[in-house]
């Protein structure tokens, strides 16, 4: 694996914490664009890294918003490839204004596309949703399926894979991937997601809740997603140029993910409670197109991400699961903004 000189949006939120310090690990040139909207954890849990010393001069940090049009001309200059993972994350907290969940999620990529073109940069690996699907009653979910998006959030994500495919060329390789819910650790920690939540309640309450219970939920694990964008870096361009792969390997009911997370907590005797739900939700996916054409390997999942979490919540790795800021919804805090319609403007 060579090494290129990277562009990490949204390097220090809960996926880049564990991508950016896996990729300096490989040997990349890493700049991280962030506004750290909830904290500065991913940073500081680099900074601890045994390795930062060797790091150190291969990395930079920009504290910035993607929105920013000066921001971004400044974090692309002579980066290679970009790996853009900064958005208004999740359905719920995409819900809080409409306006504001479109500016990151799709204005924003729009402006991220034309000036990474601009600078040269030769591959664009994009985060997209599989929660673009919204509710689908097929057996197997595929690419070719219509999106049918329920939410702002799922809405833009899908409109963003639109202009990440219309980029495309062949001097600029674009890709945009779907990944199901993502579980594990990370520095910055979630626990607004199924997996993580349910974990967490289980080994520090002893009481995993679950609301509804039949809702379908695509899983992904964290050792996954963060291997699949490095492996991006170096897959044919041939094999990915303009193209969107689904990316999610265990397709479960809540209730299941609960049963599995009881198994693993044994030891504990945490109990199981059901409860009902306004949430309705239910879509699963297929990813036998990755498997297939780029040859990617699982090496993870539920079983083994809740076993590393429950790890790191019994060495005390996090003082309080309810903290606001493993919630999106209760920490972010980002107001509208009309920068990246300036560059339009011109």
């Amino acid at each position: 694996m060579a090494s290129q000189k990277i562009l990490v949006t949204g390097g220090f939120g809960y996926v880049g914490s564990r991508l950016t310090p896996l990729l300096l690990e490989q040997g990349h040139d890493v700049r991280v664009l962030d506004l750290n909207l909830y904290g500065d954890d991913g940073l500081q849990a680099l900074e601890k890294h045994p390795q930062y010393q060797n790091f150190k001069s291969r990395f930079q940090f920009i504290r910035g918003d993607i929105r920013h049009p000066e921001v971004v001309e400044k974090a692309l200059a002579g980066r290679e490839a970009v790996i853009h993972l900064a958005a208004i994350s999740n359905d719920p907290t995409g819900e809080i204004d409409e306006t504001l969940t479109r500016q990151v999620n799709f204005d924003a990529v729009g402006l991220l596309l034309a000036k990474a073109k601009s600078a040269g940069i030769k591959r664009f690996i994009s985060a997209s949703s599989s929660s673009v699907f919204g509710i689908k009653n097929e057996e197997n979910v595929t690419e070719d399926l219509e999106p049918e998006p329920i939410t702002s959030y799922s809405k833009y994500k899908m409109l963003s894979e639109w202009l990440v495919l219309s980029a495309s060329s062949p001097e600029f390789t674009t890709v945009s991937i779907r990944p199901a819910t993502i579980c594990g650790y990370s520095p910055r920690q979630r626990f607004d997601l199924t997996v993580n939540k349910l974990t967490a309640d289980g080994v520090t309450k002893k009481k995993i809740t679950v609301h509804g219970g039949q809702q379908r939920r695509p899983n992904l694990g964290m050792t996954d997603m963060i291997n699949l964008y490095c492996h991006l870096l170096d897959v044919p361009s041939a094999l990915i140029n303009g193209r969107t792969f689904n990316f999610g390997f265990e397709n479960m009911k809540v209730i299941e993910i609960a049963n599995e997370i009881q198994k693993q907590l044994s030891d504990l005797n945490a109990e199981i409670v059901v409860t009902d739900t306004t949430d309705r939700r239910d879509y699963h996916i297929s990813s036998s197109k990755i498997l297939r054409e780029l040859k990617y390997e699982p090496i993870s999942s539920v079983r083994r991400e809740v076993q590393e979490l429950k790890k790191m919540l019994l060495s005390g790795a996090f003082s309080d699961i309810e903290d606001a800021r493993h919630y999106n919804m209760k920490s972010m805090n980002i107001k509208r903004d009309k920068s990246p319609y300036s560059f339009l403007s011109k």
